[in-house]
């Protein structure tokens, strides 16, 4: 599941009139970006949700042939659901077993095909190096892979997790956030974590976006 429901505010005004998924980084959407690079990694199988402005979304990538994707969509109207609220709303289209979700404002280079075949409890969470606008992290990670809600070296959630559909057991539908269903799990020990070195970027302003721009044209 690629989460593209948000509105955008920190990115107007280029998102007044374009869902933030679609803006472009060296001439393609952020989303396609994402696509892509989960499809080369024998993710077909996708969901999308959407709120603000999302009928974009679905006309430009259709059900996702063109890019070797089966796309499916979860509308939540105008008002977003939250995190958790978009994943509840879409579970039905997320089947019995354990599912990726990516945010869909980030730029990585994680090679996602690591998690295809993962073992996972209640969620699994991949973190990265504090970056300079999250200096403080969200988590830590003990010595055996599980995440820690307080540790010495504190991480940032990536917004790349592998969920099973029990974390969600109970939740009514509606807008609801993952970070306190995540903490609750983790105060249980049910959420393991790794931590990746590569490339990462959350595009969350306008400058962030001319950032990825200027590194996707100086990568190979």
């Amino acid at each position: 599941m690629i989460l593209a429901a948000g509105r955008g505010e920190r990115m107007r005004p280029l998102t007044d009139r374009t869902p933030k998924p679609l803006l472009l980084a060296a001439g393609k959407p952020l989303i396609q970006h994402t696509i892509e690079q989960l499809v080369a990694a024998g993710f077909n199988d996708i969901v999308i949700n959407h709120a603000h402005l999302g009928l974009q979304i679905e006309d430009y990538l259709g059900n996702g042939n063109r890019l070797g994707a089966n796309i499916s969509y979860s509308s939540e109207g105008e008002q977003a659901l939250e995190t958790a609220g978009g994943i509840i709303n879409a579970l039905h289209l997320l089947g019995d077993e354990t599912f990726l979700v990516v945010n869909g404002d980030i730029a990585t280079d994680f090679p996602f095909a690591e998690l295809k075949d993962r073992p996972v409890d209640l969620a699994h969470l991949v973190l990265v190096d504090n970056p300079a606008h999250h200096p403080e992290g969200d988590f830590g990670l003990d010595r055996s892979g599980w995440v820690v809600a307080n540790a010495a070296e504190q991480f940032t959630f990536s917004g790349i997790g592998l969920y099973r559909p029990e974390l969600f057991e109970n939740i009514p539908a509606g807008p609801s956030k993952l970070g306190p269903l995540l903490r609750q799990a983790i105060a249980s020990g049910r959420v393991s974590g790794q931590k990746m070195n590569g490339f990462w970027m959350d595009i969350g302003t306008p400058e962030r976006l001319l950032e990825l721009e200027l590194f996707l044209q100086a990568t190979p």
